[in-house]
This record gives C-alpha cells, structure tokens and sequence, in this order.
C-alpha cells in the first residue's frame, strides 16, 4: 500500500518545479481487536494551521512559499504553476509538500466554484523532502 503526493520544490537553477512520491506504508499501527493499519513515518510537522482562499483570490504572481508546508486540500480546488509553466491541479484529497521557499517561485489560481480550503503542516527549515 502506498500513500502518494506532490512535491513543489526549487531545482538548483532557482525555478520551482513538481516531483511526484510515493512513500509505503506497512502493517503495525494497531489497537485490538482492531487489525492493523498500514502506517509509515513521514515528515515531522511543527504546528498545524487552516488556510483558505475565495474564488476570486489572486495568487497569479509569482511568489516563492512563505515557509516549508504540507498542504491537504479539504474543500474545492487550485491550480499551482512551475516557473516553468507546468500546470498542476490539485483537488480534494491532494497532498502537496511545498518547498520552494526561494528563486523565482510559483503562482496559484483558485479553479473551483467554491473557496479552496487546506488544512496546513508547518514543516522546519532545515529538512528536504
């Protein structure tokens, strides 16, 4: 079993771009009589935080990201695009880890008729994915 996500990270020439990953997750995580669940460690988060945006937000500019984060989309859908211009969506249930906090950055568009709304994991400076 295998849980997948999206990474937004800064290649070494300063342009933002994706890497999709997957991480495998293994029997053991369990409270009887309940069977196991499938489990595996992953980043360590250093607060949790709601982040939402309406439809008419505009994020086209490009930026880089404030901090290293894991965004869960929970409610509608965004497009991020690369530095250079590749187009990503990511709806409900996506998993983005974004880190590209430097270079040129990225741009984000609201695509969904409702509000676009993540729940968001801090993550430290100092580890990459």
């Amino acid at each position: 079993m295998q849980a997948k996500y999206t990474r937004l990270f800064t290649n070494d020439r300063g342009v933002s771009g994706f890497e999709d990953a997957a991480i495998e997750l293994l029997p053991g995580f369990a409270v009887p009589p309940a069977e196991p669940l499938h489990t595996a460690p992953f980043l360590a988060g250093i607060g949790t935080f709601w982040l939402g945006a309406p439809t008419d937000w505009r994020g086209g500019a490009p930026h880089p990201a404030p901090r290293r984060m894991i965004f869960i989309t929970v409610q509608g859908s965004y497009e991020v695009t690369t530095s250079e211009n590749i187009v990503r969506r990511f709806p409900v249930g996506s998993v983005l880890i974004v880190e590209d906090t430097s270079g040129v950055g990225h741009s984000t568009r609201i695509d969904s008729a409702d509000e676009s709304i993540v729940f968001a994991v801090g993550l430290p400076d100092d580890e990459q994915c």
